[in-house]
């Protein structure tokens, strides 16, 4: 992850895009790569998008998309000075917590504290 931090900001320093890469820019240039993403899997059926990734055509489009999602995401919590992978791992313990998995082993439902009434 440190290699690839390195050169997302060695590749905008290079262009001078510093000045461009605020947070507020760069999470909408991820929620617009994010929107590529789906726009590829937008109408597929369940077994067609898991099975994307030996569409000849679909297949590297996805790989292209998802390469573009992790670079700008790379970049924003760079910016934003935030260890990416701690901070998943962080999360990924906290929905641990939260979601047991004796109270959620089989099921999608949220958890009534994520969705209080009336929010």
């Amino acid at each position: 992850m440190a290699e690839l931090t390195d050169r997302v900001r060695a590749f905008a320093r290079e262009r001078d895009w510093d000045r461009f890469h605020t947070p507020k820019n760069l999470a909408m240039a991820l929620a617009g790569e994010v929107g590529e993403l789906l726009a590829e899997l937008q109408w597929l059926t369940p077994e067609q998008s898991a099975a994307v990734m030996t569409d000849e055509e679909l297949g590297p489009r996805v790989r292209a998309e998802i390469g573009d999602v992790t670079i700008y995401l790379t970049r924003l919590a760079d910016v934003l000075g935030i260890d990416l992978v701690q901070a998943a791992l962080d999360k990924l313990e906290d929905s641990g917590r939260r979601y047991t998995v004796e109270a959620a082993h089989g099921s999608v439902k949220k958890l009534p504290a994520d969705h209080p009434p009336g929010a």
